[in-house]
């Protein structure tokens, strides 16, 4: 360990730190909410305007969606604007497909996996454009979509009687 200041060490002993051992309980684990899994026909839509990497809230509208689609609902995923980029099957460094840092390749491949167990993703193009994004780079198996499909998505979902989630990020 670093030798610390004696500024260091007060700022360090103000708020007592644990030693706990790894594993230790710090939350209680009581799911307060029923484990529902989808009725007939039930239907489940995202939509994400976030962008990749800047915060969790594409990566986790996207691990809510898997764990629908895997509960049974129809799940479809729709990425516009910013969020169109996360659609991108050129992420990587130095060269696609390769992770710069741990987690670079995390939304690509839940992705993957979210389309290979049945789900639906769509990106819009409008949304690729403003960012220099080629419809040809996107990962395999998204379905691009018009820019005016935005809002017909979310009523023709809505009238299915889909569960709506609406993630934003500006």
């Amino acid at each position: 360990m670093a030798e610390l200041t004696d500024t260091e060490k007060t700022s360090l002993d103000e708020i007592p730190h644990p030693s706990l051992p790894q594993g230790s309980n710090l939350y209680g684990g009581t799911k307060v909410f029923p484990d529902y899994q989808a009725e007939h026909g039930e239907t489940y839509f995202t939509l994400v305007h976030g962008i990749a990497h800047e915060s969790s809230v594409s990566f986790v509208a996207i691990l809510q969606a898997t764990r629908a689609l895997r509960k049974g609902f129809e799940t479809a995923i729709y990425f516009y604007g910013p969020g169109s980029l996360n659609c991108l099957a050129t992420r990587g460094f130095p060269t696609t497909g390769n992770a710069a840092f741990p987690g670079e390749m995390n939304i690509n491949d839940q992705l993957k996996t979210f389309i290979g167990e049945g789900g639906k993703v769509f990106c819009c193009r409008f949304g690729l454009s403003l960012h220099g994004a080629r419809e040809e780079d996107l990962i395999e198996g998204v379905i691009p979509t018009h820019p005016l499909d935005v809002q017909d998505a979310l009523i023709h979902y809505a009238r299915k009687g889909a569960i709506i989630n609406s993630t934003y990020m500006f």
